[in-house]
C-alpha cells in the first residue's frame, strides 16, 4: 500500500497545489498525494502557468477544504505555510507532521512579471525541498 500524503496551506490555491503536482511528478506513483486548505479558494492561474513550464498540468485541480480529509488516515501531513501549521487539526492514525514555511507568492504586489517571478521562485524551492525529502526516505 502506498503512503498517503496530505499537503496543506491556507487557500489551497498556490503552494499546496504546486507541491501536490511536484510530488506526483518527482515520486511517480510512490505516494497517494492530496492537497487541501484551511480556507480554500481557487487554484491560482499563476500556479497553473509556472507548473506548465515544468510540464506538469494542474489546470484541472480543485481547491479543497481540509475537512473532507479529516476522517482519513495519512502517513504524512505536510504544511507549506505557517498559518496552516498553526491551525492544522490532528489527523487520526500515525501521520507524521512536517512543516516547511514558504512565502505566499499570491501575496506579492506588482506587475504580472513580478508576480510570475515570485511563483517561479516558490515552485523551485518546493521542488528542491520535495526532492530532498523523497531522497531522505529512500536512504
Amino acid at each position: 500500500m502506498k503512503p498517503k500524503v496530505l499537503i496543506l496551506c491556507t487557500a489551497n490555491s498556490a503552494r499546496s497545489q504546486m507541491a501536490e503536482g511536484l510530488l506526483r511528478h518527482l515520486a511517480g506513483d510512490r505516494f497517494e498525494v492530496y492537497s487541501a486548505g484551511t480556507k480554500p479558494s481557487i487554484v491560482n492561474p499563476f500556479a497553473i502557468q509556472v507548473m506548465a513550464q515544468r510540464g506538469i498540468d494542474i489546470s484541472n485541480h480543485q481547491s479543497k477544504h481540509l475537512d473532507q480529509y479529516r476522517s482519513q488516515q495519512f502517513d504524512y501531513v505536510i504544511t507549506v505555510c505557517d498559518h496552516a501549521a498553526e491551525t492544522c487539526p490532528i489527523f487520526p492514525g500515525k501521520a507524521k507532521r512536517i512543516h516547511w514555511s514558504f512565502p505566499d507568492p499570491a501575496a506579492v504586489n506588482g506587475d504580472d512579471a513580478t508576480i510570475l517571478q515570485s511563483f517561479i521562485h516558490v515552485r523551485d524551492d518546493l521542488e528542491r525541498t520535495l526532492a530532498k525529502w523523497i531522497e531522505s526516505l529512500t536512504n
